[in-house]
């Protein structure tokens, strides 16, 4: 009962302290405002191809392919290429060296030769996959002809319809993080972290205001206040993880999956390491040597961790490092859940910052009752 009592009024204290309440919730919301606007290209992995231009030369004396030709030339005109026919006195190939057109082909009875640009590779390979296409279904419908004719007609006629040349599919097309989504979940879990700072004053702070004395002499066991004031300082941080969830989620849109429970459970055992961090290192160091060492490790875990930019791709020492920020893990482990359904990816990261957050409440713990005073 006591455990409770002390709880409850260490969670109206700190909702009293308006100032920490303000930083933890509107520092993350601004944060992601701001990076997920700064950086939306950076997230954009689609690529847009301008104007196509096309020069021809037709030479061909079969009206069965000049008429096959017209067809295919006005159906990939509303597809965005641009012909133009080649006059006498132009070098085509000097033409598309020159930048002046995209690729250049000339046509006749024999069949299609093509010269792409090296500057527009993109483009010229569309174009390329174009012709190919009714270069390859032009000669099918000729061996076809002799055999069923009206076979033959569907071929060209498929062959020259526009929005079939280009098609564009993806195993998951849905399944990427735009740069809300992604500094939603990155800002939530670096936020989360930083609820060692307040934690690291949960026992300072009583020292600090000479009322460690009057605790240790209350008829209150050590364990009691310490577990009171741990269980408060979890619940009121993972409170204001929980409004910048929903907050990023119904106001900006964030992806944040369909297994919320799970989200909110990692976060949770992360705010739990996160507090238990901060009680640990204000055991370990004395005095101002507590602020520095944790707002040092916090700004490293943040950055290394990818709170400011994605850092997925990280290899050699940078990604061996990265990989020790319990942001890291928790980023890493949201967007497998959030993005592939990979529900069994979060249980190893809930299972670490548990046992990690144990250690430290057990190494506070057993300090703290070897001790006279707090």
């Amino acid at each position: 009962m006591n455990v409770l009592n002390i709880a409850l009024f260490e969670m109206k204290k700190d909702l009293r302290d308006r100032r920490t309440l303000l930083f933890m919730l509107a520092f993350p919301i601004v944060l992601i405002l701001i990076l997920g606007t700064a950086l939306t290209n950076a997230f954009h992995t689609g690529i847009e191809v301008g104007d196509m231009k096309l020069l021809v030369s037709n030479t061909a004396q079969s009206e069965q392919l000049k008429s096959n030709w017209n067809a295919f030339a006005q159906a990939i005109g509303k597809e965005g290429v641009e012909l133009t026919p080649a006059a006498n006195n132009i070098d085509g190939k000097k033409a598309v060296a020159d930048n002046q057109y995209t690729a250049y082909a000339e046509i006749d009875d024999n069949g299609i030769r093509f010269y792409g640009s090296s500057r527009e590779t993109i483009g010229s390979n569309i174009i390329q996959g174009m012709l190919t296409s009714f270069a390859d279904k032009y000669n099918l419908a000729a061996a076809a002809v002799q055999h069923n004719p009206e076979t033959a007609h569907a071929i060209i006629a498929a062959s020259t319809s526009a929005g079939s040349f280009v098609q564009e599919s993806s195993l998951d097309p849905d399944r990427q993080p735009g740069s809300i989504d992604y500094y939603a979940i990155a800002e939530s879990t670096m936020i989360a972290f930083y609820a060692c700072m307040s934690a690291s004053w949960l026992i300072r702070g009583e020292v600090k205001r000479k009322t460690a004395l009057r605790l240790a002499a209350a008829p209150v066991g050590k364990l009691a206040i310490f577990a009171g004031k741990v269980i408060a300082s979890t619940i009121i941080n993972f409170l204001c993880i929980l409004a910048v969830v929903l907050f990023s989620k119904y106001v900006f849109n964030a992806n944040w999956g369909d297994h919320l429970g799970y989200v909110f459970l990692l976060l949770f055992t992360e705010v739990l390491l996160a507090v238990s961090f901060g009680l640990g290192v204000a055991f370990l160091f004395k005095g101002d040597a507590v602020n520095a060492v944790m707002m040092i490790f916090v700004q490293v875990a943040s950055m290394i961790g990818g709170a400011y930019f994605p850092v997925d791709e990280a290899s050699g020492v940078f990604g061996a490092i990265a990989n020790i920020s319990p942001l890291r893990w928790a980023n890493e482990a949201l967007m497998n859940l959030i993005y592939n359904h990979d529900l069994q990816a979060v249980f190893p990261v809930i299972g670490l910052n548990t046992a990690i957050a144990a250690a430290f409440l057990t190494f506070v713990a057993i300090t703290m009752r070897k001790r006279e005073a707090f």
